[in-house]
């Protein structure tokens, strides 16, 4: 095997080596071949050729989790989303519970336009379990399930804020807390 860089010449038709005489009597040379690049040199958006047209969950900075199917894309990763639903989920189980339980609903959207770098996470749905609902969780309506997970935030977010007071008293600063000097 040999040790190859990026900066060796390709290599020739025919696996002769650069410099090596053409041999004399075999006809015309056979055409070069196009290179291909080995699927590892593919970087950031050009990975998302192989799960353009299929069925993804993509989830957000933001928390949101989109279910759509991936039409097109861009160097930056923007994502252009087909028959896109956003998917809600409130769990209303002790959340020491090693199964989580609540309810999900689904918000039809349509075509959806998301920013690259608004992206969290992304990967393809397996078409076969696509219509089982998650594990431990139930069908509600979308309103509903909303509203309880708008509290359930509100209530992290009360707690987190308690926390944060707490650990100030104590000398610890938290994430932008500190001052601001101009």
């Amino acid at each position: 095997m040999e040790n190859l860089s990026l900066h060796d010449p390709p290599p020739q038709p025919g696996g002769l080596p650069l410099g090596s005489p053409m041999p004399t009597g075999l006809g015309s040379a056979a055409p070069p071949q196009p290179q291909q690049l080995p699927p590892q040199m593919f970087t950031t958006a050009a990975q998302l050729l192989d799960l353009t047209d299929k069925k993804l969950l993509v989830c957000l900075r933001d928390g949101r989790k989109l279910i759509g199917i991936l039409r097109s894309w861009d160097q930056f990763a923007n994502l252009v989303l087909q028959s896109t639903i956003e998917r809600v989920f409130a769990i209303t189980s002790d959340p020491s519970d090693p199964q989580p339980s609540g309810f999900y609903g689904d918000q039809t959207h349509g075509i959806f336009l998301v920013r690259g770098e608004n992206v969290l996470l992304l990967g393809e749905i397996d078409l076969d379990k696509d219509d089982d609902p998650p594990a431990g969780f139930e069908r509600a309506d979308f309103h509903m399930v909303d509203k309880l997970a708008k509290e359930q935030r509100a209530v992290e977010k009360a707690k987190e804020s308690a926390k944060l007071k707490k650990l100030a008293t104590l000398g610890f600063e938290g994430e932008h807390m500190g001052e601001i000097v101009l």
